[in-house]
């Protein structure tokens, strides 16, 4: 293993935490003993270039300092590659790190776990979700979530209370959506749905536990559909999202699969908090497709 690791940084993560991590989490790498090269981007298909440049180089770990959407770009580079993936969540979601008990907000300690897995050998395969050509690792969110999300994108204002005005705005105008999904190859179902949740990982949105049973390293989707529900039903269920304690409840059922196709008319998925695009799509899990740092 090359003792030059590339640390993957984007400076505008958590309102400007990504530039002010940057640092602590280098000076943990070099106190180690390593050779750390820093890696920004103009945007983000010049950030992803640049890393890809990197992997392909031989860098001996790619540090990715952010929150979700640059984790989501490091994806993209490692994916497939062998090349050690650290984390370094400064965001404000930071679901990724969150799914592996990583630190988040701690820029030194999480550059001081990943220089001791470098040099211990500490790292967990996991498995990611893949659409087409693209990677994700937590959760591909399709139905009343995505909508929220397309609704707050409008909105631009930022923060948390952007997300609560979407939901609001949404239950307003919300309907069930038909779906047809298809199920590990299977026959085509048609259902209604309030949204349909593709977990690698088990929460988005910065800790909701849509997919509470999810595990990153068991080759399969946690599936969790949410069926047809009113608004008053949809109120009471959706604040149980955030202790798991949704999938208890009649309207709720989870399905493990290793891939799912899903097809609705106006519905955007989202992944990794990401815009994945327009529905229909296919999602696989990938078993063992990055080595992330971890503890021993």
């Amino acid at each position: 293993m090359t003792s030059e690791i590339t640390l993957f940084v984007n400076p505008t993560a958590g309102r400007g935490r990504g530039a002010h991590a940057a640092q602590p989490a280098a000076s943990a790498l070099r106190d180690a003993g390593f050779s750390v090269r820093t890696v920004l981007g103009e945007d983000a298909d010049d950030a992803l270039r640049r890393a890809r440049e990197a992997v392909a180089a031989g860098t001996g770990a790619l540090i990715a300092v952010g929150g979700d959407g640059l984790m989501s770009l490091a994806l993209q580079a490692v994916a497939g590659t062998g090349t050690p993936l650290g984390v370094v969540a400064v965001g404000t979601g930071n679901d990724f790190a969150r799914a592996l008990g990583l630190p988040i907000r701690d820029p030194a300690a999480a550059g001081r776990l990943a220089a001791r897995a470098l040099k211990d050998g500490g790292h967990r395969e996991i498995d990611l979700g893949r659409v087409g050509d693209r990677w994700f690792g937590t959760v591909l969110a399709s139905g009343f979530d995505s909508r929220v999300n397309d609704r707050g994108n409008r909105m631009r204002l930022g923060g948390r209370f952007t997300y609560d005005l979407a939901i609001l705005a949404e239950l307003a105008a919300f309907k069930p959506i038909p779906y047809r999904i298809r199920l590990d190859g299977g026959e085509v179902r048609e259902i209604g749905a309030t949204l349909i949740a593709v977990g690698n990982g088990t929460t988005y949105g910065g800790g909701m536990r849509i997919c509470a049973e999810a595990e990153m390293d068991d080759g399969l989707f946690d599936v969790t559909v949410v069926g047809e529900c009113t608004r008053t039903e949809l109120l009471k269920v959706f604040p149980k999202v955030y202790k798991g304690t949704h999938l208890g409840h009649p309207a709720v059922t989870v399905h493990r699969v290793s891939s799912i196709e899903l097809v609705a008319a106006g519905v955007t998925a989202y992944a990794d908090g990401e815009p994945m695009g327009p529905l229909p799509l296919t999602a696989t899990c990938v078993p063992g497709a990055v080595r992330v740092l971890t503890g021993p």
